[in-house]
């Protein structure tokens, strides 16, 4: 009988987190822009494929606009939190600083933004093991150095055994230079794993939730050509709305226990 009420539970549970993920996902404080982007990004399949739920302390790392964090500042709940780790406010880079303060004003819009902490990308993002869960989307290739060091280590820490590294990243082709990865913003499924297994993490399961096959990864302007950058702006634009946005690996490691 005890089993049986604990095996209820937790279905109803994941029931709970499921319904409260796909009202964060169609919720009224979204951008209208961004909900465009749900049929290449796919919140709700994503998230739970990294296991998520309401009550989770979770770190999104160089959250960008906010795309995900309309979704995950709507999703977690007490005793859940959001950290958003975004660039320093004191750096000297004119173009960081200004998406810094971008973000900052999106966060002060809206309540649902009330409980989220801002650190910095490159500090020690929250107490040792003291979060549930770290993401990243579609970051790595801005690191690829020693940041991806430093970034990884202090997620590393920052997570409890058996916490959840969630990883995003557009897909090169295997056999790809590191040089290639940084000029193009693609990186090869197996440095990403490379990489976190480097710093501690254990590889879960891998998804092809966010594949698409219809990007060639060739392109003149790397994965920027693509939508929704389009680079070459009006040039071959319909081919590239065509292609949609990138091909990508969709990685879940957890730090062992």
């Amino acid at each position: 009988m005890i089993k049986i009420f604990l095996a209820l539970s937790i279905f109803l549970g994941t029931c709970l987190s499921a319904d409260e993920l796909m009202y964060a996902i169609k919720s009224d404080e979204r951008d209208p822009e961004n909900i465009l982007r749900d049929s290449f990004r796919n919140p709700y399949e994503t998230l739970s494929f990294f296991e998520l739920n309401p009550s989770m302390v979770v770190v999104e790392l160089s959250p960008g606009r906010g795309w995900y964090t309309e979704i995950l500042a709507n999703f977690l709940s007490t005793p859940g939190q959001l950290i958003a780790a975004h660039f320093d406010k004191n750096t000297t880079n004119n173009y960081l600083k200004k998406m810094r303060q971008n973000f900052e004003e999106k966060l002060n819009s809206s309540s649902i933004y009330k409980n989220v902490e801002l650190v910095g990308l490159y500090s020690e993002l929250s107490d040792p093991e003291s979060v549930d869960a770290v993401l990243t989307f579609r970051n790595l290739h801005n690191w690829i150095g020693s940041s991806m060091d430093i970034i990884f280590s202090n997620s590393y820490s920052a997570l409890k055994p058996g916490g959840i590294f969630g990883v995003v990243e557009h897909r090169a082709e295997e056999g790809t230079s590191i040089e290639e990865m940084k000029k193009s913003g693609y990186v090869t499924e197996s440095y990403a794993i490379e990489l976190a297994e480097k710093h501690g993490f254990k590889l879960v399961s891998s998804s092809e939730i966010n594949s698409n096959s219809k990007d060639t990864k060739n392109h003149p302007e790397g994965v920027w050509t693509l939508p929704p950058v389009l680079r070459l702006k009006e040039k071959d634009r319909n081919k590239y709305l065509a292609i949609g946005e990138s091909d990508r690996m969709t990685l879940l490691f957890k730090k062992p226990e």
